[in-house]
This record gives structure tokens, sequence and C-alpha cells, in this order.
């Protein structure tokens, strides 16, 4: 099974921010690692892609933009399309965010639409579900993210699933502080897996499920002890490189078990 850590900027950092963290995080690859190195993945904003991906070129790190539109081209102001970021060959697109839900009103439909142009094009989405509070409280979550799933990701082929990365984010614990026990993440996990099986059945057991929500250098060990959390897509902590970096151990550690 594939180990991923993603980092996840948002809307942060400058120019130069993002070529000295990349040089630092290539930097701290280059000392080594305590076990296998997981697929690292940096998604800085759009009009930084192109800096981060010079500066990661020789290194073992990958990129992904935070977004992407679902046409080729068109009249869409503001938009950037999943063609543009094949030509400039970035490998990864985060698709699905809460964020996008919240603020954007983007449904499932929507970025289902997005995934499929994504892997015409050879880029693997990072397709991010998850529960808001009063859901999980409702006790509602399971049923809320099974249809995430079942509608973002209809109709994909067993060959087309076997790209996606899937990424768990309880909206109640991102950029709260707050942090789901590996408990909780281990049985939304498994039963992410358990969705998945009933319909790619050939497959689900190599698509890689991230924990995302306040992950971060004192917890990484643990969540990514749970059998079914595959790494991390990471907020806040991925801004920073020392904090990055031991994340990265941590899910180095967790492939030498």
């Amino acid at each position: 099974m594939e180990t991923i850590v993603a980092g996840n900027w948002k809307m942060n950092k400058d120019r130069q921010g993002t070529r000295s963290l990349v040089d630092a995080l290539v930097h701290g690859l280059a000392q080594g690692m305590p076990g296998t190195l997981p697929t690292v993945v940096l998604a800085p904003p759009f009009p930084y892609l192109r800096d981060a991906l010079e500066a990661a070129s020789g290194s073992p790190l990958q990129v992904a933009a935070q977004n992407c539109h679902a046409a080729a081209n068109g009249a869409f102001t503001g938009e950037v399309s999943a063609t543009m970021l094949a030509d400039l060959l970035v490998p990864f697109c985060i698709v699905g965010h809460s964020e996008r839900r919240q603020y954007y009103g983007e449904s499932d439909a929507a970025v289902r639409d997005k995934v499929k142009a994504l892997l015409a094009l050879g880029i693997r989405p990072i397709y991010c579900c998850g529960e808001r509070r009063e859901e999980r409280e409702q006790g509602r979550h399971e049923t809320v993210v099974a249809k995430q799933l079942s509608e973002a990701l209809h109709g994909l082929t067993d060959a087309e699933m076997a790209r996606v990365v899937v990424a768990y984010e309880p909206v109640w614990a991102i950029g709260t502080g707050l942090t789901a026990s590996p408990a909780q993440a281990q049985d939304m996990h498994a039963h992410i897996r358990a969705q998945l099986r009933s319909t790619w059945l050939q497959v689900a057991d190599r698509v890689p499920i991230l924990y995302g929500g306040s992950c971060n250098p004192a917890n990484a060990a643990e969540l990514f002890a749970c059998p079914d959390v595959n790494g991390g897509l990471i907020g806040g902590a991925s801004l920073v490189a020392e904090q990055f970096l031991a994340i990265i151990r941590a899910a180095a550690e967790r492939n030498k078990a």
C-alpha cells in the first residue's frame, strides 16, 4: 500500500517563501529517513506552481494543484483547467476540499466532473470527503461520507479508481485544533474502505486513504499506526519545514514497521 503525505498550503506563502520552503524540504529529505520514504506531495497556491515544480525538480517531492475546473477551456474567468495543469506536468490535484464546498458551494456532482477530467489527463485526484460537526453529533457521519463517495466517484472504472487518492477530513477538525482520535479515524477509514470495496473490489485495497484534520508532529505517528490510515493531508503543519519533515518521518517509520 502506498503511503502519501500531502501538504495543502491553501492561500499562504509568496514566491520567495515557496522556493525557500521547497528548498528546506529537499535538504531535509536528503538527510535520509528512518524507513521507506512515503510519496510526498506539496500543494502551493496557483501562482507558485511553476516555482514549486522547478525547486522540487530532481528530488522526491511531487506537486499538486489545490483545485481545477473540469472544462478544458472557455469563458470561466478566474478558473484554471485540468488541461492547464497537465500542460505544466502537475501530477496531483486536490478536489472536493471542504473549504471549496463551504465557501464556493461545490457539489459532489461538480467534483465528479473534475475527477474525471483529471484522470483523463493522467493527473491523480486527491478526493476529499468528510462530515461536519453537527452531522457527527447526529450520528450521520458514516451516511454522509458514503453519499459523498458514491456521488463524486460514480462511474469510475477499476483502472481509474486505482489512480485516485481519498482524503478523509472531518470538517470539525480542520483548523480548529481538534483532531479525530485514532479510533475515530480508523473507524471512518475502515468505513471508507468498505464503501470502496462494495464498488471496486479488485482495487479498493490499493487506494490510499489519507487523514486530514489537524494532523501534526505530535499525533502523526499514532494516526499513521492505524491500519487503514495511509498517510495524511496536512494543513498548517505543512507550512513549516521542520514540522512537515517530522510528519514525513512518522510516515517513513510506519513504512518500516
